[in-house]
């Protein structure tokens, strides 16, 4: 194949007629696929379904002798913070198990730090206009979290070993308006990266200039490898206890695309000076959440291995999903310098960056012949990728069948948006 930046005008108008022709061919196909966000499949979510059946009438009470029907528990039960305890590498009281989800303690975590401060400090909110540090491409949802409470966010780059990190040493030591950093150390969102221990050793020993600054260490996919031999991280929480920063990491993670993604279990982990005071907080909030949901997880699950044995279940079905979207973008993509991606070993999304310019014109000729993906942008703070370049791409949900369908439509359309745009130059 020739690349497109070498072909002949002539040579190029007529590739793209035939461009053209395919994709009114898949028009034609009327296809109706959703792949905005990473969703586990309906094969996935049937691995759990055994849930249904792990209690009873007359069993319901946790292993403490506690009535997992009634009201207390404030931090979860002894069981299931075993298990996060065990997966995360910390001791079961540095937990607390939650809710259903990650994000609302995420969130919850932010709002009560506008509004209260850090341990008693002074309300951010009261501080004058917060900033935190948006490692770029990243998570819609942290970002959502920032809009929501008039954050100012500042994109830091990402690299293949993690955050831009002499960046964010200069930022944080140099602003003491920036009050925290977003991370998903392993296999991150949407890149697929994995933190590299310097990257984890710097991060523990930053010397922040604000004093209530805090690393939103958003550990979802800790356990979601795709392969035989899962990566492995440093341990934040005690790199930032050897640095003298015992108290700078919070750190979340959940169940939910293990189990049930809309009925798993969420956890914040943190030092344990750091979780008495967010149990003082959540006393204010709530007398004990769904213990019943955490004894169901507890009993199907039994205990870490058997979650990691549960998550190699999951692997076995994503593994062709994100290999059958490779194969295309390696196929069709790389022979024309189109595009650059990394194959990820893990998480739930493949990061294309195509032409500069081209994204939200592939977001768009996907959308328009039936396959919806990620909003352009969406990876970057305010929505804005500065190169209108990066496209996530969320293999989960459906089959290996529709994913080649999709796939080639993707392929299609990144060749389609980058043969108009040097057309128009």
């Amino acid at each position: 194949m020739t690349a497109y930046h070498q072909m002949s005008r002539q040579e190029l108008e007529k590739e793209k007629s035939l461009l053209d022709a395919a994709y009114a061919a898949f028009q034609a196909k009327n296809l109706k696929l959703n792949m905005a966000r990473g969703k586990p499949s309906v094969e996935q979510s049937d691995l759990s379904n055994g849930m249904f059946n792990c209690l009873s009438s007359t069993d319901y009470f946790s292993e403490d002798g506690v009535d997992c029907r009634n009201y207390g528990t404030l931090d979860g039960i002894p069981e299931m913070k075993r298990i996060f305890a065990d997966l995360l590498h910390l001791s079961p009281d540095e937990i607390i198990v939650g809710g259903n989800s990650s994000l609302a303690m995420m969130f919850d975590n932010v709002s009560s730090n506008m509004s209260h401060g850090v341990r008693d400090g002074i309300p951010w909110s009261k501080q004058g206009e917060v900033k935190f540090l948006c490692p770029s491409p990243g998570y819609d949802r942290h970002f959502g979290i920032c809009e929501y409470f008039h954050i100012q966010m500042i994109p830091v780059a990402m690299t293949e070993t993690g955050p831009d990190m002499d960046e964010v040493e200069r930022l944080v030591s140099s602003d003491p308006m920036i009050k925290g950093i977003w991370c998903v150390p392993k296999y991150s969102n949407p890149d697929g990266i994995v933190y590299s221990d310097e990257t984890v050793l710097r991060m523990a020993n930053l010397k922040p200039a604000a004093s209530d600054f805090r690393i939103y260490w958003d550990d979802a996919y800790a356990i979601h490898y795709l392969y035989d031999k899962p990566a492995t991280i440093l341990n934040i929480l005690r790199e930032c206890e050897k640095a003298g920063n015992p108290n700078m990491p919070l750190i979340f993670s959940s169940f939910s695309k293990i189990s049930f993604a809309g009925a798993g279990v969420a956890c914040i982990a943190a030092s344990r000076s750091n979780i008495e005071f967010i149990k003082q907080r959540m006393a204010m909030q709530t007398i004990g959440h769904d213990k019943l949901n955490q004894l169901r997880h507890a009993r199907f699950f039994k205990d870490a291995q058997g979650v990691l044995d549960h998550m190699a279940k999951h692997a076995a079905i994503l593994r062709p999903k994100f290999e059958a979207v490779e194969e295309a973008l390696e196929r069709e993509l790389a022979p024309l310098q189109l595009a650059h991606w990394q194959n990820p070993k893990g998480g739930y999304f493949i990061s294309v960056y195509v032409p500069e310019g081209c994204a939200k014109r592939v977001v768009q000729l996907c959308k328009e012949a039936g396959v919806v993906l990620t909003g352009a942008g969406a990876t970057y703070p305010y929505g804005n990728d500065p190169h209108d370049s990066n496209i996530r791409v969320a293999p989960s949900y459906p089959s290996v069948e529709e994913l080649r369908t999709a796939a080639e439509l993707f392929c299609l359309c990144v060749k389609l948006a980058a043969a108009e745009k040097i057309l128009s130059e």
